[in-house]
């Protein structure tokens, strides 16, 4: 199947017993046994359920993996993959990072034991030359969350594994969706989605997801993901199935509004700097060009004025932009960095890759283009 078409049928078969083509929302804890130790195919729902079994086939089926797993919360993803290793080995991740990611590695696992290293990726070297034998695991976002860089995840795949294939490498492929990019075709190990943000793409829910091709790193997920417990509901696994079956739709708006609205306040005269990879000055537009089918929603810009004053008011002032968390909604958000999503990153940290008060970042939706250039304006120019 190509894309469009395994959003919608990637994994999915007519239920079984009553041909209905959307799976049922199976709200059932535990189901019966033919006898003492003989389950039947599903037997507790912290393992398995019906509704969660079919979502997570589609995850699958988007991203070319051979399993799919659908937690509780993007966190809970990325927890699972760090409870693969164990007291002592090395993780090198992005310099640009979801502030919850960070707060994870930084307040959670390295009080467990675990050592961290984050270097700038636009550099493959930066990773190669920080390789020891400790190091277990590299942890790529991109395009990164909110200075929206750009890790080239087929070459820095390539170098980690000529230096050790032992190395797992998971990409957060958050931002970019299988619509855009597919990283295991790339040579990744992992895959992992905060589903809250375009999976589900309507706002509703809170989830993760991991996608893996390795048989037997599949059955190490899945056992953590069963002992420890984090499991998506059946009521948010069946709407974010929901949701997936509209991606290829929803994303192709996004990419276009977020290409105008890029290019519009790159004109602008209010505006310092824009953040988008499909800009051609963009840094890495060449590696984005390259492993993107577009660009995404996703856009993150400064105003010339860069005083908190300025930057309250313009967040203080927009309409169809609502001034929340999260992002990946068909409807547009706009996040300050810094007292938001980042919060939980040190000052000192923020400053020194660039997150300053001054950085305003925007999920553009799905709403009509001169809609929402006509907002950016008014709330430029009050």
């Amino acid at each position: 199947m190509k894309f469009n078409t395994k959003t919608i049928h990637g994994g999915q078969k007519p239920e079984a017993t009553t041909g209905a083509i959307m799976p049922p929302v199976f709200m059932t804890s535990t189901y019966a046994h033919s006898s003492p130790g003989e389950p039947q195919e599903y037997e507790y729902s912290r393992g398995e359920n019906p509704t969660r079994t079919a979502l997570e086939n589609s995850f699958a089926a988007i991203e070319n993996g051979t399993h799919g797993f659908a937690f509780s919360s993007g966190m809970a993803a990325i927890d699972c993959v760090l409870r693969t290793l164990k007291p002592g080995d090395e993780v090198i991740a992005g310099d640009d990072l979801y502030g919850g990611t960070y707060r994870m590695f930084t307040r959670l696992f390295e009080k467990y034991g675990l050592e961290f290293t984050y270097v700038d990726m636009d550099d493959v070297s930066n990773i190669t030359n920080v390789i020891t034998e400790k190091t277990k695991l590299v942890w790529i976002e991109t395009p990164t969350n909110p200075l929206m860089k750009i890790a080239d995840i087929k070459a820095i795949c390539s170098a980690v594994k000529e230096v050790n294939d032992t190395v797992l490498i998971a990409v957060d492929n958050t931002f970019a969706t299988p619509y855009l990019q597919r990283p295991l075709d790339l040579g990744a190990d992992i895959v992992m989605h905060s589903a809250t943000k375009y999976l589900g793409g309507h706002s509703d829910l809170v989830m993760g997801a991991l996608i893996v091709k390795d048989a037997n790193l599949a059955k190490e997920v899945h056992f953590i993901q069963f002992a420890a417990g984090a499991i998506a509901s059946p009521m948010d696994s069946f709407l974010a199935l929901r949701g997936i079956k509209t991606l290829h739709i929803r994303m192709q708006r996004h990419c276009e509004n977020g290409r105008a609205v890029a290019n519009f306040l790159k004109k602008h005269p209010k505006v310092g700097a824009v953040y988008y990879p499909g800009l051609e000055d963009h840094p890495s537009y060449a590696v984005a060009k390259k492993q993107m089918k577009d660009f995404g929603g996703m856009v993150s810009f400064r105003l010339k004025d860069d005083s908190k004053e300025a930057t309250f008011k313009f967040l203080k002032n927009t309409n169809i932009f609502t001034l929340a968390e999260s992002l990946g909604g068909v409807e547009s958000l706009v996040n300050h960095p810094v007292t938001m999503s980042h919060a939980s990153i040190p000052e000192k940290e923020r400053l020194k890759i660039g997150i300053t008060d001054a950085l305003i970042r925007l999920s553009v939706g799905i709403e009509d283009e001169e809609d929402i250039l006509a907002d950016l304006e008014q709330a430029l120019n009050l």
